[in-house]
């Protein structure tokens, strides 16, 4: 069952935690695992070394009344994991489409959080889109598998800019259309 949030994003329950809206009390363990130069490094926008302010001006703008992406924490509190698990989002996409983000704290990397948020957020599907996207850097096949699992296709090779590698890393674009 999904239950709506004051800023009308949805909360999503999964197995072994729920997706809920980011908030500002999340900033202290999301600036922790941030600063982590592995997590940064698999993002695009994350810089390394995380500056001061960085975290909550995200949680600023994903709580945002006109935010284009959705922003979720899995929180495993409910089932005796840590408050924040990750970090996993929709960004919106024109033609019903959305681009799926995701990274998991290395503390619990390897235990299919990252595939069961994956899962459960198609799954959800909160912004009806009828087709998803995601990218991946090369030199992480870890999350590569994360996406082939939950369905995705691999659609091609492509670069993106990392800030926290302040260079653009070949990439992996994936595709999956849904149901709608």
């Amino acid at each position: 069952m999904m239950h709506e949030t004051l800023n009308t994003q949805l909360t999503i329950p999964a197995d072994r935690f729920v997706m809920r809206p980011i908030r500002k009390s999340d900033s202290g363990l999301i600036e922790m695992y941030a600063s982590d130069v592995r997590v940064a490094r698999g993002s695009r926008a994350m810089p390394h070394p995380m500056p001061p302010g960085a975290v909550e001006a995200m949680i600023t703008r994903a709580n945002s009344a006109d935010r284009v992406e959705d922003v979720w924490v899995m929180d495993g509190s409910a089932d005796g994991h840590a408050e924040a698990i990750g970090v996993i989002s929709l960004n919106r996409m024109d033609r019903d489409q959305s681009e799926i983000f995701f990274w998991v704290a290395p503390a619990f990397w390897n235990s299919g959080f990252a595939s069961e948020a994956v899962r459960t957020m198609i799954a959800a599907n909160p912004h009806a889109a009828k087709r998803f996207f995601a990218e991946m850097f090369q030199d992480n096949p870890g999350s590569a598998r994360v996406l082939t699992n939950c369905g995705f296709d691999y659609l091609g090779d492509a670069e993106a800019f990392s800030v926290a590698r302040g260079a653009t890393v070949p990439t992996w674009t994936y595709t999956l259309k849904t149901g709608l």
